[in-house]
């Protein structure tokens, strides 16, 4: 297993980055200004966007992990990778994601903890209704990790 940071042709990656974040407008705002890590085990398996908030915080924008490739740790292990690679540049790290079960576990098992909601933050700004796991996305859930 091999993770590389991506420094050009981003969006070669967009139909993984697309699987976490179904809106292409959406991806150019946080793609080009954010560093990108791909996760290779063989071949690509996972990808992540990270991008700076401010001088103590950084932002995981973006993880996807290929269907066929999920529940294998992957995903995981790019973002204890990220975590690290982070630490000494920044505190903490927040993640923003929809309010489904099984995502927030994931986040949780990950270390991460619920820090605050953006209320109607997907009707408000994607141009369609979304839905993980039968649920309609409305608020976007932040959590937030210590590194």
């Amino acid at each position: 297993m091999r993770i590389e940071k991506i420094e050009t042709n981003k969006k070669q990656y967009l139909d993984l980055l697309l699987l976490a974040d179904e809106q292409e407008d959406m991806i150019d705002k946080y793609l080009e200004s954010g560093d990108m890590f791909a996760l290779f085990d063989n071949d690509l398996k996972t990808i992540c966007v990270v991008k700076g908030i401010d001088d103590k915080s950084c932002e995981l924008k973006n993880i996807a992990t290929y269907q066929k490739y999920q529940g294998k740790g992957y995903a995981k292990s790019l973002i204890s990778f990220v975590s690290a690679h982070y630490k000494n540049n920044y505190r903490s790290m927040l993640v923003g994601t929809g309010d489904t079960p099984a995502i927030l576990s994931f986040y949780k098992s990950c270390g991460f903890e619920p820090s605050h909601r953006l209320k109607n933050f997907f009707t408000d700004n994607y141009d369609h209704p979304m839905f993980e796991d039968g649920i309609q996305l409305i608020d976007m859930v932040y959590l937030k990790k210590r590194l």
